[in-house]
């Protein structure tokens, strides 16, 4: 087995087919599949299973495709060492995030970092919940991942980072209290806007109000993954939520009523990392999310 075929097996199953994967590894099917086919006879189990031109995982493909993902990220980590030596002037750092972190921290960290090494290429990918940050991180599909808590993993070291409110975000016209703020109690009057179960916001908001008054059951008016559907709809009128303070302040100079929470709505932000050493483009954005955590 060598890292080229480890290459081709993750490429299928990223980009769907073997056709899309060999675009992808800029090599052609044919020699894909032979290597594909190779490694397989040398495992002595099937990979794939090959349904026409639609490709699923074995039970076997499956168990292979984590410690494929990590051997190629260890390689990944040996070839920039070299790298380093150049000072950054070639490699690539793939990051995840939690979508409600993008716009504060990550879009900061990120521009920073590409302002000091515009060759290296950044990758930013979007999980589908709170889980999936540490997940692809301990896969090594990402070096790096920016979640609101540290992972109980063996394999997975975390910083904090910072730490983040959230607002709530009401319709245009909506009183609130002379104070500014608004009570969670009220909060669960309205019909609330949220992303699906499983996500951070939808997680956080639902201790708040279980907290708040365990016997209340909140009305919850849409649900969306849509995440920039949220405050067009609470302009609309469909509702309230609760957004982390910088999306919050744009929804304000929409127009919307922003409020913060009472008692406070809080979380942390949080590097995420595999254990042992770092890519040397992944050492630098961290210093950098280190420094961000010493401003904030």
């Amino acid at each position: 087995m060598d890292l080229r075929q480890a290459e081709y097996v993750v490429a299928v199953v990223d980009n769907g087919t073997f056709t899309a994967a060999s675009t992808a590894c800029h090599v052609s099917q044919p020699a894909l599949s032979q290597a594909i086919s190779a490694l397989e006879r040398e495992l002595g189990a099937p990979l794939f299973h090959r349904i026409g031109r639609q490709v699923t995982l074995t039970p076997a493909g499956t168990a292979f495709v984590e410690p494929a993902r990590r051997m190629l990220r260890d390689a990944e980590i040996a070839r920039q060492v070299v790298v380093e030596a150049a000072n950054l002037q070639t490699g690539r750092l793939d990051l995840v995030a939690l979508p409600t972190l993008v716009a504060e921290p990550l879009v900061a960290l990120v521009g920073e970092f590409v302002k000091s090494h515009c060759s290296i290429f950044v990758r930013i990918n979007e999980p589908e919940g709170s889980d999936e940050v540490a997940e692809q991180v301990r896969s090594g599909q990402s070096e790096l991942g920016l979640g609101d808590h540290a992972p109980n993993d063996p394999l997975l070291e975390s910083d904090i980072i910072g730490r983040q409110a959230l607002h709530a975000i009401l319709p245009p016209g909506t009183s609130i209290p002379s104070s500014g703020r608004i009570r969670v109690a009220r909060l669960a009057g309205f019909p609330l806007i949220t992303t699906p179960k499983g996500t951070s916001t939808r997680r956080l908001l639902g201790d708040a109000l279980r907290e708040a008054d365990p016997e209340e059951d909140p009305s919850i008016g849409v649900v969306t993954e849509h995440r920039e559907a949220i405050v067009p709809l609470v302009m609309a009128g469909a509702g309230a939520a609760v957004l982390p303070e910088p999306l919050a302040k744009a929804a304000a100079k929409l127009g919307a009523v922003v409020a913060p929470v009472s008692p406070a709505i809080e979380r942390d932000v949080v590097l995420v990392r595999r254990k042992g050493p770092l890519t040397p483009a992944a050492r630098v954005f961290r210093d950098l999310a280190l420094s961000y955590q010493q401003d904030h």
